[in-house]
């Protein structure tokens, strides 16, 4: 899991769930990001926890059934950090 984590800058591990704090430069960029994160998670069947204020989204993954982190959460974080880049690298 360590390895796994570390390629994926910005995630870290928080009360269990993989999680990542994303702040982008304007109120719509955020919006757009979900509804790009969203087709993922409906196509992986594998939904997130994400909340979100203003610019800033804040998700947390965990897979509920199987008690903890699996391959589709890594899977969903690789990919919402890849639709994060394509709006303009949000900070850290």
């Amino acid at each position: 899991m360590t390895q796994r984590l570390a390629a994926l800058p910005g995630w870290t591990l928080k009360a269990g769930k993989l999680h990542r704090e994303l702040t982008f430069a304007d109120f719509t960029r955020p919006s757009g990001f979900m509804t790009d994160v969203a087709r993922e998670a409906d196509a992986l069947d594998h939904h997130p926890e994400w909340f979100n204020v203003y610019n800033r989204v804040v998700i947390d993954l965990a897979t509920h059934d199987a008690g903890g982190i699996t391959t589709l959460d890594f899977e969903l974080a690789r990919r919402a950090e890849d639709l994060a880049g394509r709006r303009a690298r949000p900070a850290p």
